[in-house]
């Protein structure tokens, strides 16, 4: 199955985040002044560009696997069965990162044998 999304749509959300964190560090604009004095100033500013940038780059990164999103749900993990199928619904789960909250979308399986209820492998 495809991925969530393509790699230029992911690619340009990415460089989004980034133009928009780099445009708050340094304006393009030779009028607007530069924020912060010293070198800690300018950490924590790039600091905040980072956490800002890696979510997102992971939450793109998950989307473009192969497996990101399935068409089966294959067995149940409880108890073995294959008479597993896929809800319908998506959810939006947020997974911390050392840089941060991402918010990934996971999909869900449901076992017809067990009515136990799980992400198959891969989403």
């Amino acid at each position: 199955m495809p991925a969530r999304v393509t790699r230029q749509e992911a690619r340009q959300r990415v460089i989004d985040s980034f133009m928009s964190s780099l445009d708050k560090m340094i304006p393009a604009e030779e009028s607007a002044p530069l924020k912060g004095r010293t070198f800690l100033d300018w950490e924590k500013q790039a600091e905040l560009l980072k956490r800002a940038v890696i979510p997102t780059l992971l939450e793109e990164r998950s989307g473009l696997e192969e497996n990101a999103v399935v068409e089966r749900g294959g067995h149940c993990p409880y108890c073995g069965s294959d008479r597993v199928y896929l809800e319908q619904q998506t959810t939006r789960v947020e997974v911390r990162s050392p840089e941060g909250p991402a918010v990934i979308e996971r999909q869900h399986c449901r076992c017809r044998c067990c009515d136990g209820s799980f992400s198959p492998s891969g989403s």
